[in-house]
C-alpha cells in the first residue's frame, strides 16, 4: 500500500482534477466521496482505480467491506490534511478514484418504454446532478449533456446526484446533431419533446405513455433554436403567482414526475 504524506505530484493530479475539466479528461478519472456514492457506484460495476483512505485511523466496518469488495484495486493511505483537500470537508474517511466512462450514447438503453432526458447547455453542474437524481428517480434511462456546458463529472454535479449518477447513464455530446442520429437509428420510435414556458400544451394534456426524448433547455436562455427545431412537440408547466419560470432542475423534475404518473396509471 502507497503512501502519501506531502503534496507530491500524484496528490497535485488529484487535486488538479476537482477543478480543471481538461485535467480529469486527460487522466481519464475523476473523484466520488461519501458512503452512498461510492456504495452505488460499486454495486454498479463502475470501474475503481484508486482507494484513499485515512492513515491516520482505523477503518469503519463499511470502509473495511468496502475495501474487501475491491481485492485488486490499489490502495493509497493519506495524511488526514491532505485528504481533507481531496474531499473539500473536515473529514472524509475514504475517497475512490473512479474511471470516466466513454461518452457513448449507446450507454443508454432504448426499449418500448423509453425515457429519456437531454440537458441542453447547462451553465450549473449543481443544476446537472439535480437532474440526474430526478432522472433516476421517476424511472428514466440516461441522459444526455449537450453543447457548450458544465461537466457532469464536475464535484458540485456528482454530489447533487447522491449516487444517481452510478445508477442513470449521464452521457455528453457535442451538439444536437449527435443525438438526433442516434434517436433516427434507434428501432423504436421516439417523440421529441422540448420544454418551454410558451409551449402551446399542458404537461398533463400530452400523451407521455410513449418512448420521449424530453428536452430540458440552458437556466438563462432555454432550448436552443436548433433543438427547438428538432422537437416534435413543444410543452409547457402551468404555474401561478408571481415566478415567471421555474428553475431548469425543477422544471425537470416536475414534468418527469408527470411521466412517471402516466405511465403509472396505463399500467394498471
Amino acid at each position: 500500500m502507497q503512501r502519501i504524506s506531502s503534496r507530491n505530484a500524484r496528490f497535485q493530479v488529484w487535486q488538479a482534477s476537482l477543478t480543471n475539466r481538461t485535467k480529469r479528461q486527460r487522466a481519464g478519472e475523476f473523484l466520488v466521496q461519501g458512503v452512498r456514492p461510492i456504495s452505488v457506484a460499486v454495486d454498479n460495476g463502475w470501474p475503481v482505480r484508486t482507494v484513499i483512505t485515512d492513515a491516520s485511523r482505523p477503518l469503519s466496518k463499511w470502509a473495511s467491506e468496502l475495501l474487501q469488495r475491491l481485492p485488486d484495486v490499489e490502495r493509497v493511505a493519506m495524511a488526514p490534511e491532505l485528504l481533507a483537500e481531496l474531499g473539500e470537508k473536515d473529514d472524509p474517511e475514504l475517497i475512490a478514484v473512479l474511471e470516466l466512462p466513454a461518452d457513448d450514447l449507446d450507454r443508454i438503453p432504448v426499449g418500448p418504454e423509453f425515457l429519456g432526458v437531454v440537458f441542453d447547455r447547462p451553465t450549473g453542474p449543481g443544476n446537472i446532478g439535480s437532474i440526474i437524481r430526478s432522472a433516476d428517480a421517476f424511472g428514466a434511462d440516461g441522459l444526455i449533456v449537450t453543447g457548450h456546458a458544465a461537466d457532469v463529472y464536475d464535484p458540485k454535479a456528482v454530489r447533487a446526484t447522491t449516487g444517481s449518477l452510478f445508477a442513470v447513464p449521464a452521457v455528453r455530446a457535442p451538439s444536437h446533431r449527435e443525438v438526433l442520429d442516434w434517436v433516427r437509428r434507434s428501432s423504436v420510435p421516439i417523440v421529441v419533446v422540448g420544454t418551454d414556458e410558451h409551449g402551446p400544451t399542458d404537461v398533463y394534456d400530452f400523451d407521455f405513455t410513449q418512448p420521449v426524448l424530453l428536452l430540458i433547455g440552458n437556466e438563462t436562455a432555454g432550448l436552443s433554436t436548433a433543438w427547438r427545431e428538432a422537437a416534435d412537440h413543444l410543452v409547457r408547466i402551468p404555474i401561478t403567482g408571481s415566478a415567471s419560470s421555474l428553475n431548469a432542475a425543477n422544471a425537470a423534475t416536475a414534468v418527469l414526475y408527470e411521466i412517471s404518473r402516466q405511465r403509472s396509471r396505463a399500467a394498471q
